[in-house]
């Protein structure tokens, strides 16, 4: 299974990223794919999740009404939009992913068994 991830880089607060994740090799009829971020110094945290099952989705609470998750199935990637940066999103975000079928309500579940090899995400004050 191979994550590649993309779309990171460098902006200012109050500007937006859309990150890619393109999953391949990948055979389990149900899943939960998320995003997962680790600022320096700090633990890595889940930030959004769906699963594939039943569509359950989950956004952390700092970054709700802003970040939005979405599946492309026809091309095996998921999104994640990013809105209304701030500085605190600065962070390695990570794709993983997990096979079989979970209900996401209170958060992302795992652990996972797959992971991208991260992409920076810089908000500029």
């Amino acid at each position: 299974v191979q994550l590649v991830e993309s779309g990171g880089g460098l902006v200012q607060a109050g500007g937006s990223l859309r990150l890619s994740c393109a999953a391949s090799e990948f055979t389990s009829d149900y899943y939960a794919i998320g995003w997962f971020r680790q600022a320096p110094g700090k633990e890595r945290e889940e930030v959004s999740c769906i699963s594939s099952s039943d569509g359950s989705t989950f956004y952390t609470d700092s970054v709700k009404g802003r970040f939005t998750l979405s599946v492309d199935n026809i091309k095996n990637t998921v999104y994640l939009q990013m809105n209304s940066l701030k500085p605190e999103d600065t962070a390695v975000y990570y794709c993983a992913i997990l096979g079989g079928s979970y209900h996401l309500h209170l958060g992302c579940g795992g652990p996972y068994d797959y992971w991208g090899q991260g992409t920076q995400v810089t908000v500029s004050s």
